[in-house]
């Protein structure tokens, strides 16, 4: 078993499915979290389940508070951030001759640019400290492509090109950032797919099988403890096939 005992996490998109999966995995290793997202409801219900994290109702987009919300967490951390899991993320879907501009803004804005800010943060405390862990939930179309997804693309394959840079930047005063790329994995929205639909995606991949949560929750807890202390600027792709880098 992984033991996080005495690691320190900001977790992004923690109301989510992935995001869900993840703060389960690392509260059983005894991590100590801040757990955030916008709606408070659902925070909430974490609070219920997972008494000993920390929920901050927090909306990434707000780039001009980001830092604050930095400071914030590591003030409680007692400035100690060892781990920032960029889980949140949105899709706003549309073929590109009909894309509006404030589609394209809104995917890009959220999933890169308060991404970059907020890693950008945490990195200068993580540098005070000369150790971190920076995971980015990036996606496998980040890396195919997907019809009316163009916004969605150039986000994600932004993140990994992003964390590249960030892996050199900061490799000498030991912090490594790394992505997580997840395929189809089982949600509302893949339970939502009609049959035809679900078994042509099924064809393209050689488990033949979507993922769940757990899958990509696992990746992201084997990333965030010490085993994976000499790997960094990595993508590890969570797609049981369906695409090889």
């Amino acid at each position: 078993m992984i033991d996080l005992k005495k690691i320190n996490v900001i977790l992004t998109g923690s109301t989510g499915g992935i995001g869900g999966a993840i703060l389960e995995s690392l509260y059983n290793s005894n991590a100590n979290i801040i757990a955030t997202g916008t709606n408070q409801d659902k925070l909430n219900k974490i609070k219920e389940k997972f008494s000993k994290v920390i929920t901050k109702k927090f909306d990434i987009l707000e780039h001009n508070s980001i830092e604050k919300f930095v400071d914030e967490c590591s003030d409680i951390f007692q400035n100690k951030i060892d781990v920032l899991i960029n889980n949140a993320g949105v899709t706003n879907d549309n073929l590109t001759i009909r894309m509006k501009l404030n589609e394209w803004n809104r995917v890009i804005n959220l999933n890169l640019t308060s991404t970059f800010i907020i890693s950008k943060n945490v990195i200068k405390k993580m540098l005070k400290n000369k150790n971190g862990k920076i995971i980015n939930v990036t996606s496998v179309v980040g890396h195919t492509g997907n019809i009316g997804q163009a916004n969605y693309a150039a986000s994600k394959a932004g993140l990994i090109g992003m964390s590249k840079s960030l892996a050199l930047e900061y490799g000498k005063k030991n912090i490594k950032i790394n992505c997580i790329s997840p395929g189809f994995i089982k949600s509302e929205m893949t339970d939502k797919i009609n049959d035809n639909f679900k078994q042509t995606l099924l064809e393209k991949i050689s488990l033949e099988r979507f993922g769940t949560p757990e899958d990509v929750a696992n990746a992201a807890l084997f990333l965030s403890s010490d085993l994976s202390n000499y790997i960094t600027g990595e993508t590890i792709h969570v797609n049981g096939g369906m695409y090889f880098s």
